[in-house]
């Protein structure tokens, strides 16, 4: 029997809450300060691509979709990030916007006017800077990015400043990622490289490896490498219209502005058209009209191809089909440099091996000549490969006949309500070089030999051989009777 009281434990003591204020108004932070318009700026905030442009018409939202895109991430202490304009003019537009929305997504962040810099209450920072020269950007040599940012991209005349921005893409945080975004209109200095990168590599909203603006061949991993032959990152291009921003397109007051602009201007900023360029010598060639989608060619269908070659500059090589309608159908093109006659020979035999009859090849009439030397020409060459040429038409009035044909051919026929010339999507260099091609300021009636213009040399080669479809005037593969062709290509 216990002689002494067990003890209870002891209440703990109760210490009421003092409440602390919050350091920001609560309510007003959990507002919505920007929600993306549905369609494509919620899929370019949303993309993962290492580069990707957001561009195309005016008035999509593009630059307030560029603000918005770093807010993910700002918050994270290992967060740097650089957002550029060209101009110094520019950029200040761009730091106004800022100063209305970032206060409002992230509470507590602040602004250097000297560092030009804005800094979140974890550390994250997103300078707002210009590139005006090519050598402004060795401000930023040693410095570590995971995120870059150029508003209205076409403004720099070369790609110097967006390739050297990549090398300074780093980060200790694997977890942040890596990301190089841009957002343009068609048009200004920068077009024509802007749309070689972004462009004309693949159909819009579809993902592809980077490739060599020049070559156009994929960026791999060097020989050597523990990666080695694997594609370096993708990129991707997300059009944008004016139709996607309701802010703007409802009260109509922006789209009548853009419907007053000269044609050329009116397609670029109204219709996000980057085929578009002053001065050029096809004007009307238009990739939602003349560009379809492969199929299955059906072996009846007459098949040839045509052949601009160069070793030093670039050979073109593109393959037609004739529909039963008349329509051209160009299925296949190959561009490649550095490579001989007889190693073209072999690389086009097997390439169109599973292709069926192909009924004739015309080649620039130039290769047949001599070249101070008495072996057989290029054209020779390749002829005794086994595959097989005619001479192109180069007489006095044929290139600008060439020209005539092909604005007849992209034409829509009005009986068809289809162009008599179309072009499968996988011909990608065809169709970014057939509406770049710049007139001859000397004569209109022919373009500038100077510009880029193999593959429209071979394409003006081939519908100038007066292809059908069912009617010829001979027909070598099938002929059974009276003159017997001794050579089956020529007729001859």
């Amino acid at each position: 029997m216990a002689t002494t009281a067990e003890k209870k434990p002891s209440k703990p003591e109760v210490v009421p809450a003092t409440p602390v204020a919050p350091e920001y108004n609560v309510p007003a932070a959990q507002d919505i300060v920007f929600q993306p318009n549905p369609g494509p700026q919620t899929e370019y905030l949303a993309s993962g691509e290492r580069e990707v442009l957001y561009g195309g018409a005016a008035g999509g939202g593009k630059s307030y979709a560029t603000l918005a895109d770093p807010l993910r991430n700002m918050n994270n202490p290992d967060f740097s990030g650089l957002l550029v304009r060209h101009t110094t003019e520019e950029l200040r537009e761009l730091i106004q916007k800022s100063q209305e929305l970032y206060p409002k997504a992230i509470p507590g962040i602040k602004w250097s006017e000297r560092k030009s810099q804005w800094t979140t209450p974890r550390g994250g920072t997103l300078w707002m800077s210009y590139l005006d020269r090519d050598t402004d950007v060795m401000r930023y040599q040693g410095q570590a990015f995971n995120y870059v940012a150029f508003d209205e991209l076409t403004q720099w005349q070369s790609p110097f400043a967006w390739n050297y921005m990549r090398s300074r893409l780093r980060s200790a945080n694997k977890d942040l990622g890596l990301y190089m975004r841009a957002t343009t209109n068609p048009g200004g200095v920068g077009h024509a490289w802007v749309k070689k990168m972004f462009i004309d590599p693949s159909s819009p909203n579809k993902a592809f490896w980077a490739t060599d603006i020049e070559t156009g061949e994929v960026l791999k991993f060097p020989s050597g490498h523990s990666k080695a032959g694997q594609p370096l990152f993708k990129r991707r291009f997300i059009p944008a219209s004016l139709f996607d921003n309701p802010y703007l397109a409802e009260s109509g007051d922006y789209e009548a502005m853009l419907l007053s602009l000269p044609e050329h201007q009116r397609k670029q900023l109204l219709e996000g058209n980057w085929d578009i360029n002053e001065g050029a010598a096809f004007p009307e060639f238009n990739r939602k009209v003349h560009v379809v989608e492969p199929y299955a060619i059906p072996r009846s269908w007459t098949k040839f191809r045509a052949c601009d070659y160069g070793y030093g500059s670039f050979t073109g090589v593109v393959w037609f089909a004739v529909s039963p309608s008349e329509q051209l159908v160009v299925y296949r093109e190959l561009y490649c440099s550095k490579v001989t006659a007889t190693d073209l020979a072999d690389l086009i035999l097997e390439t169109e091996y599973e292709d069926g009859p192909i009924r004739y090849g015309v080649l620039d009439s130039s290769l047949w000549h001599k070249r101070g030397d008495s072996g057989p020409s290029l054209a020779e060459q390749m002829n005794h490969k086994g595959c097989r040429w005619r001479p192109s038409d180069r007489s006095r009035g044929s290139r600008v006949a060439g020209k005539n044909e092909l604005h007849r051919r992209l034409q829509v026929d009005e009986f068809t309500e289809e162009p008599r010339l179309v072009f499968f999507s996988t011909c990608t260099n065809t169709i970014a070089q057939l509406p770049s091609i710049p007139l001859d300021k000397k004569n209109h009636e022919d373009v500038d030999t100077n510009a880029e213009d193999h593959l429209y040399d071979a394409l003006r080669y081939g519908i100038m051989t007066r292809p059908r479809s069912s009617l010829w005037d001979f027909n070598p593969a099938t002929q059974r009777s009276g003159f017997q062709a001794s050579d089956s290509t020529f007729g001859y």
